[in-house]
């Protein structure tokens, strides 16, 4: 491993992540969301202190937290499929066609969702790397917890060519969409996304699966 890599993942391990399994921590996921994408980002009405929606119900949170500090920098979650109805019931269906979903399977599909890493509370020393990582840390946990087995998205391009460099690969599906600007809805088998940065960039892969033991290819086997 080359010492840009090695202090990457130095960086990435100086914050703790952390599932939000209690009503206290949902609610700091809440008002970091609030502050990233009603405050900083003005994406989305600003009512009280929390950003909240109909989702929250059937997904899973995941939080980064800066081990010197203590602060709570980012936040992610992922909303699992819905059995019932048209679409996958997920954010998904109401930007794409319906001829486009239709090609991501129906079931253990999860949509990652408000990935939220705060400007105003980031270390200026530490740059968005290393907190991306903790996040996908986070996703690939929840993921394994939820029995979620195909990631979808709709992601800022810019973000997209980041993970690739890190290893994170995902693929497009249709066209790029408006919302909050131009946005590409994209989605990947976990199990293929994983095997593919264990090939290409082992250091990362190390870390957001913790050597294997959040998802580990001998016991996750992809749904049909």
């Amino acid at each position: 491993m080359t010492s840009a890599r090695s202090g990457l993942l130095d960086a990435a391990r100086a914050f703790e992540v952390t599932i939000a399994d209690t009503p206290e921590k949902l609610r700091a996921a809440y008002r970091l969301r609030h502050q990233v994408y009603c405050t900083e980002r003005g994406y989305e009405p600003s009512q009280g202190t929390l950003e909240t929606d109909c989702f929250d119900l059937r997904a899973g949170h995941a939080l980064l937290t800066q081990r010197s500090t203590g602060r709570l920098v980012g936040t992610v979650r992922i909303i699992a499929s819905s059995s019932t109805g048209l679409g996958l019931g997920l954010p998904l269906d109401s930007l794409c066609e319906r001829a486009v979903t239709r090609s991501v399977p129906r079931h253990r599909t999860g949509e990652i969702s408000r990935f939220a890493i705060s400007k105003s509370l980031r270390d200026v020393n530490v740059d968005g790397i290393p907190l991306r990582l903790g996040l996908m840390r986070g996703v690939v946990q929840l993921s394994a917890e939820m029995g979620i087995q195909h990631w979808c998205a709709v992601m800022e391009h810019t973000l997209l060519r980041l993970l690739r460099g890190s290893g994170i690969h995902f693929q497009p599906l249709g066209p790029a969409v408006e919302h909050h600007g131009l946005r590409q809805p994209c989605w990947a088998p976990v199990g293929q996304v994983l095997g593919r940065m264990r090939h290409e960039r082992p250091d990362v892969w190390d870390y957001v699966t913790d050597g294997g033991s959040l998802w580990s290819t001998d016991v996750h086997t992809e749904a049909a």
